[in-house]
C-alpha cells in the first residue's frame, strides 16, 4: 500500500497530512531532510473497530511488529517512540490482553530503550460484567539511543502544581527556603488528569477513538523542542498533527480513512483561525485557578521550556 500528501497539506511545518498507509508515509519521510524527533501514535487496538478489520491476535501482533520496526528506523538518534495502547480481548473466551504487555518485547527487539511504561486513568469507558471495568490506557515510552544522557527529555515543561507550592526548611541551613522545586513537580507516570474524548466532550469530531489534544500537548512537550518534527502514523482525527502544530512543532500523519483526514483538515484550519475546540488537562486548570504561585524569574523559566518565551 502506498498513499500520498494531501493537496494544499503537503508542508511540514503546517501540518501534513498524507492519504493512505502510515508504513509508506515513514518511509517517504525517513528518506527526507527533516529528522523525526518523535514518533507519537495510538494504533488500533484489533477491537473491531470502524475504521478497522478485526484480525486474529497473532497477525495484529506481527503487523505492529513491522510497524515499530519501521518507526525505530525512521525516528532520528536520540529520538523517541511513545505508543498508546489499551486491551485485545477475546470474544470467544472473554480472556483479557494488555496489549502494552505483549508489544513490550517488540520494541526491545529493535534495540531501544524503555524510559517508563506510563498510565492513563480514566472515568469512563464499557462497564463489564464478568471481570472489572478497564479505565486505563498505557503510553509505552521509548528512545532510539542506550546512553542515559543522550535523549531529549524536557521535564520542566510538564511540572504540575505542588500540592504546598509555599512549602519551606523548617531547619537547617536552608531554613526558610523554597523546599520544592519552583516549577512544580513530576507528574509521575500514572495520568488521571486528562479526560477521554466522550459524548458531549467539546473537542469530540466523531471519530470513535479519538485521541484528547492535553495527552498529545504533554507527550510532545517532554520529548520534543519547537521546529522539531512530530509524526503519528495512524493520525485518526488529526489529535497528533494539531497538538503539535499548537506547540509551533513540524508535523505529519497519516490514515487510510479519507473523511478522517478531512476532521484533521478542518481542526488545522479551526487553530489558524483561533477557534479550536480544546480541554486543559487538570493539571493546567489547577494553576489557572490557583493562580500566580512563583516568581517571576520561575515564570521565564518555564516560558522558555515549553517554547513560549
Amino acid at each position: 500500500m502506498g498513499g500520498h500528501w494531501l493537496a494544499g497539506h503537503e508542508d511540514l511545518t503546517e501540518g501534513a497530512l498524507w492519504h493512505g498507509d502510515g508504513l509508506a508515509m515513514l518511509r517517504a519521510l525517513g528518506e527526507g531532510p527533516t529528522p523525526v524527533r518523535l514518533i507519537f501514535s495510538s494504533p488500533p487496538y484489533n477491537v473491531g473497530k470502524a475504521y478497522e478489520t478485526r484480525m486474529p491476535l497473532d497477525a495484529y501482533l506481527a503487523w505492529q511488529a513491522d510497524v515499530l520496526q519501521t518507526c525505530a528506523r525512521v525516528v532520528a538518534p536520540g529520538g523517541s517512540v511513545v505508543w498508546q495502547v489499551g486491551t485485545w480481548v477475546d470474544r470467544r473466551r472473554g480472556a483479557v490482553y494488555p496489549l502494552d504487555a505483549l508489544l513490550f518485547p517488540e520494541l526491545l527487539k529493535l534495540r531501544l530503550t524503555p524510559r517508563n511504561r506510563i498510565v492513563w486513568t480514566t472515568e469512563h469507558g464499557l462497564h463489564a460484567t464478568r471481570r472489572l471495568s478497564g479505565r486505563h490506557e498505557t503510553l509505552l515510552f521509548f528512545t532510539k539511543d542506550r546512553d542515559d544522557r543522550s535523549y531529549p527529555f524536557y521535564l520542566d515543561a510538564i511540572r504540575v502544581l505542588q500540592r504546598h507550592p509555599g512549602k519551606r526548611h523548617y531547619k537547617g541551613p536552608r531554613k526558610g527556603e523554597l523546599s520544592c522545586h519552583l516549577l512544580g513537580k513530576n507528574p509521575g507516570d500514572v495520568w488521571n488528569d486528562i479526560t477521554s474524548v466522550k459524548a458531549n466532550h467539546p473537542e469530540r469530531t466523531g471519530h470513535p477513538a479519538q485521541m484528547p489534544l492535553a495527552l498529545a500537548e504533554r507527550v510532545i512537550h517532554m520529548t520534543t523542542r519547537p521546529g522539531d518534527l512530530v509524526v503519528d502514523p495512524f493520525a485518526g482525527a488529526g489529535t497528533t498533527v494539531v497538538a503539535a502544530r499548537r506547540l509551533g512543532r513540524c508535523a505529519a500523519g497519516a490514515d487510510l480513512q479519507a473523511d478522517y483526514l478531512g476532521l484533521g483538515v478542518r481542526r488545522l484550519t479551526e487553530l489558524a483561525a483561533g477557534t479550536l475546540a480544546r480541554v486543559p488537562s487538570g493539571a493546567e486548570r489547577a494553576r489557572m485557578n490557583r493562580g500566580p504561585t512563583i516568581g517571576a524569574k520561575a515564570k521565564l523559566i518555564r516560558a522558555a521550556c515549553v517554547g513560549e518565551a
